[in-house]
């Protein structure tokens, strides 16, 4: 009987949730790989982007949990990155062999092909962009070069990481939509800026009071700070 009870619970939430591997291209007409988390019946949707060198892997245990609160989600290989969590970056791949730049700002139109991807295939009604590193960063400065195209964003350890010392905050400042910034504890002086020059209400960080983690990583349940980050997301999305 346990046994049957088990079975049933395990099919009913493989009922609720599926996940893929889907591609679509970028504006140069790269093929991007992109892991698809659905969750049936959800109408909100969370985009997710990973930190220099890595892969949609960045993801594989925190895209199950958002599906559980409610949320749909794509996992994206940006061009710029490698591997994590024995995931291998396809899209970066694609790029090497095809020749294409695989550069920190390279990987903004396949930020922007992803958002469109899943406005096209889901239209989703609400629609949520979190970044991680370098990709934190790209994802403040899409939500400010188009202020109505998305419904909040999370950014996890951003920076100026580019040639121009001002490439996000310049756009980040015209950002409407909601905002969550988090980081490491000793990283906060890396994008005080760009959140000071957010303006409103619709903004909203988060600092451990322990060390931390840079990126998305802090949410991994092998750390032991990582209900703390959960806890300042989970109240953030509460909010949108």
């Amino acid at each position: 009987m346990k046994k049957l009870l088990i079975i049933i619970l395990l099919f009913s939430y493989a009922s609720m949730h599926s996940q893929k591997t889907v591609n679509y291209k970028s504006k140069d007409g790269l093929q991007i790989t992109a892991d698809l988390y659905e969750k049936k019946g959800a109408d909100k949707f969370i985009v997710l982007f990973h930190q220099a060198g890595w892969s949609r892997g960045e993801y594989k245990e925190i895209a199950p949990k958002l599906n559980a609160m409610g949320y749909s989600c794509l996992a994206v290989d940006l061009r710029s990155g490698g591997k994590v969590n024995n995931v291998v970056n396809k899209t970066n791949k694609a790029a090497e062999s095809e020749g294409k730049p695989t550069g920190f700002t390279d990987a903004l139109q396949d930020v922007e092909a992803s958002i469109n991807y899943v406005k096209n295939s889901f239209k989703p009604g609400k629609l949520i962009i979190w970044g991680s590193s370098y990709s934190s960063s790209l994802v403040l400065k899409y939500g400010g070069d188009h202020p109505d195209a998305v419904d909040a964003i999370l950014s996890f350890s951003p920076g100026e990481y580019f040639n121009s010392k001002n490439y996000v905050s310049k756009s980040a400042k015209n950002i409407k939509k909601p905002v969550f910034i988090t980081s490491a504890a000793n990283e906060h002086s890396s994008w005080k800026g760009i959140y000071s020059g957010i303006s409103g209400n619709v903004k909203k960080s988060y600092l451990p009071k322990t060390k931390g983690n840079h990126g998305s990583r802090a949410l991994w349940k092998q750390f032991d700070d990582s209900d703390g980050y959960w806890k300042a997301v989970t109240g953030f999305l509460s909010t949108i």
